[in-house]
């Protein structure tokens, strides 16, 4: 009797629970498909005791529990790092869990850290209210003055956030001189590059050292899916990074890291998409009378154009326009209830497109206190001219003339 058989006739002789949970059979290799097979596991099964004992979580040579990576979750760090130019990437529950895990990683009690005063309001929240409490120092530069965050630098800084655009309100800082100044001083760079998708803006081009990215955005597409990246070139930097990944427990599921796998397969002719509709609906915005300004990078008046000119190559889908001083913030609210194409809600990247007015002059300050009512558009997969059609409509409803 061949050992097939055998255990076919002892797989027989098992109870139907016990039958349920160890089947003999095998799929036959040499199966392929468009996208990868999706792999769920918390528990990996090992060939023997010596195979257990050799495999090592921190190298991608083999597996070693579920929470560490399958196939599946390799598959998509190694596509994003390829995308970006990076070495290494680590997946986060969330693009707010990646920007914490940078902190968490790179930062001490007695550490400073520096952050744009345009920064991602959550991760400035983070650093503001849960770092200062754990003893790290935040402060806030103006990204437009790489003077400022040189003033602030001082021998406990070990980091500088740096964003591109400003979160909302859009500004384009001048990277290189950021760069040049946190290398001057021995600081780590770390950059929030969502709005680029890794496409428009190449971080390590320019010697940033880390590359965050909410993948909820562009990669993904369908709006459907949390999901967040680290990404850097360094190796011990990487190191550094996946510990700490390691002992806060973060990990992402197989299907949702599928979701995202099979969103990177139309990612650049999406982004391409966003990216005109986007420009054309600026530039009509700019003509409308009720419009103060427009700020979107690729418009010479947008605030940082020349360093959005000098460092990227496209411009994604999202932007911000503020109306004249006489419209008031009711009647903002107004005009952003009369959208019929555009859904209220936060994010961006997905087919639809979406709208929300800011009260910019409390998220930013001072700078900002010129009744300027803001709105931030992420523009979707529509067609542009009917969007267009229905802020038009929008506005002559809700907004003075």
């Amino acid at each position: 009797m061949s050992d097939s058989e055998h255990d076919a006739r002892l797989e027989q002789n098992l109870a139907l629970a016990t039958r349920l949970q160890h089947s003999a059979y095998q799929a036959p290799g040499g199966f392929g498909a468009v996208q990868p097979p999706t792999w769920r596991a918390s528990t990996v099964l090992f060939a023997d005791v010596a195979a257990m004992r050799a495999r090592d979580w921190r190298r991608k040579d083999g597996y070693t529990y579920g929470l560490h990576g399958t196939p599946t979750t390799f598959t998509l760090e190694q596509r994003l790092a390829d995308i970006e130019g990076a070495r290494h990437a680590v997946l986060c529950p969330s693009g707010l869990s990646a920007i914490t895990l940078v902190d968490l990683a790179l930062l001490a009690q007695g550490d400073a850290v520096l952050l744009p005063s345009n920064a991602y309001g959550p991760g400035a929240e983070f650093a503001q209210r849960s770092l200062r409490a754990w003893g790290i120092e935040a402060q806030a530069y103006d990204p437009l003055d790489p003077d400022s965050a040189a003033r602030l630098i001082t021998p406990r800084t070990r980091l500088l956030w740096l964003e591109a655009p400003g979160s909302v309100s859009m500004e384009m800082p001048d990277l290189r001189a950021l760069v040049a100044l946190a290398r001057a001083h021995g600081v780590r760079t770390a950059i929030d590059n969502t709005w680029s998708a890794g496409i428009a803006l190449r971080p390590f081009d320019l010697g940033i050292d880390i590359s965050v990215q909410a993948l909820t955005k562009y990669q993904s597409g369908g709006a459907d899916v949390l999901m967040g990246a680290v990404l850097c070139r360094d190796d011990a930097l990487h190191e550094t990074l996946n510990l700490a990944h390691m002992r806060l427990g973060l990990g992402v599921a197989g299907d949702d890291a599928a979701l995202v796998l099979r969103g990177l397969s139309s990612l650049a002719l999406r982004y391409a998409a966003h990216d005109a509709s986007a420009r054309r609906i600026a530039q009509w915005l700019a003509q409308q009378p009720q419009v103060r300004r427009v700020l979107h990078p690729a418009l010479p008046d947008s605030p940082g154009h020349a360093h959005w000119l000098r460092d990227c190559s496209a411009a994604a889908g999202l932007f911000s326009f503020t109306f004249v001083p006489r419209v008031t913030p009711e009647q903002v609210d107004a005009f952003v209830d009369a959208l019929r194409l555009f859904g209220i809600g936060y994010s961006w990247g997905g087919p639809r497109s979406l709208v929300v007015p800011y009260a910019i002059d409390a998220m930013r300050g001072a700078a900002w206190r010129d009744g300027s009512p803001l709105v931030r558009l992420a523009i979707g997969l529509e067609g542009a001219d009917d969007l267009i059609a229905d802020l038009r409509r929008a506005m002559g409803g809700a907004l003075p003339a």
